[in-house]
């Protein structure tokens, strides 16, 4: 059948985030696919970083990983989903190996071959343009499209009578976020928690964190917007441009001597670093931005402290468990992140990256 997409025509410059509408066909699902009619995508910073990194060889490329829709068709192995259902769609993994085994699905030792490749492990892909291929299966979904091919290991049923659109963050971003509180992190209320870079992912995590009880929670950013979006949560916001007191001795000041954990979302080296040192003695940092190849640790502060210093993909959830627990929070007014969405006609795909880059929202989800 043929579908409308929006095509990656050449690899993206950090200012240069090109997308074209296409129309192009689609494959019938295979046995262990499941056809969506996609609802709403939400727009993630991973949708115009990873442009910038593959080869020439993998365009034209789809991509989008935070869709939301209605199950149009299921291949014949599908369980579990039924034509009609509305899905959260995430990320991919084997099932089979090792680490999903013991349920750390985000570590799937097939995770770049079934989330990154643009195609099916087999080596096809599931999209094209007359005698042209066009990648895709980007974490299984491709959602920049109306029509996508996942499967039941990326599919999350959830009740009908839910937006579908200000759940599509909860397939990656509000999942990273929250996920890391609730899952890696898990702090007692006592605990202090310092989060820099208060965008979708940070101000996930600082929702999950009020909502679990955690008494001081420092949001620590730029946007004088995004700081009064984590106050209103019962943070403390930071400025990071105010040379009066430095970040970091202001959050050892509130903390009585630096948190027990901190979580960059920005990928800024310094800032990295920064939440190193906003950390207590043992305390541990998470480290979520993806951009900057390289980060530069203090071996000294580190080797005389024994701070953790650590990483986690998407929050160390399983989206099977992770996105029903978080509409339950949400449902209990333990993860209020309805506000932080803004919608876009996915033909204002240029204004939504503007508008995002420059702060002006927080989170966009793009409609059809």
């Amino acid at each position: 059948m043929q579908t409308t997409v929006l095509l990656a025509a050449a690899p993206f410059t950090e200012t240069d985030h090109a997308f074209t509408f296409a129309e192009v066909e689609i494959d019938d699902p295979r046995p262990d696919e499941v056809l969506v009619r996609v609802v709403a995508t939400g727009l993630c910073h991973t949708d115009l970083t990873v442009p910038t990194m593959l080869p020439v060889e993998m365009f034209p490329t789809v991509m989008g990983h935070e869709g939301t829709g209605v199950v149009e068709a299921v291949g014949a192995d599908v369980q579990g989903i039924a034509v009609g259902d509305h899905v959260v769609m995430s990320f991919r993994h084997c099932g089979a190996c090792s680490p999903c085994s013991d349920g750390d699905v985000g570590y799937c030792e097939q995770h770049i071959l079934l989330n990154y490749m643009g195609m099916r492990p087999d080596g096809s892909t599931t999209l094209r343009r007359g005698e042209e291929t066009v990648f895709g299966s980007f974490f299984g979904q491709s959602s920049f499209a109306r029509h996508v091919l996942a499967y039941a290991d990326n599919c999350v049923v959830v009740p009908k009578d839910l937006d579908l659109t200000l759940l599509a963050p909860y397939g990656c971003g509000f999942q990273t976020g929250a996920g890391t509180v609730l899952n890696v992190l898990q702090p007692t209320p006592e605990q202090s928690i310092v989060v820099f870079g208060a965008g979708a992912v940070g101000l996930a995590a600082v929702a999950a964190a009020r909502g679990a009880g955690v008494e001081t929670v420092i949001a620590v950013d730029p946007v004088a917007a995004r700081r009064a979006l984590a106050e209103e949560y019962g943070a403390v916001g930071l400025d990071p441009t105010d040379d009066t007191v430095p970040v970091v001795d202001r959050v050892k000041e509130l903390t009585g001597g630096g948190a027990a954990y901190s979580i960059d979302t920005t990928a800024i080296p310094a800032v990295v670093q920064q939440a190193q040192h906003a950390l207590r003695t043992r305390g541990t940092l998470v480290a979520l931005g993806l951009g900057a190849p390289e980060y530069p640790i203090d071996a000294i502060d580190l080797l005389s402290t024994g701070k953790i210093v650590r990483s986690s993909i998407e929050g160390d959830a399983d989206p099977a468990q992770m996105v029903p627990e978080l509409i339950r929070r949400r449902a209990e007014g333990a993860f209020a992140v309805d506000h932080l969405i803004t919608t876009y006609p996915f033909e204002r795909i240029a204004d939504a990256i503007a508008d995002m880059t420059a702060g002006k929202v927080v989170k966009a989800v793009l409609t059809w």
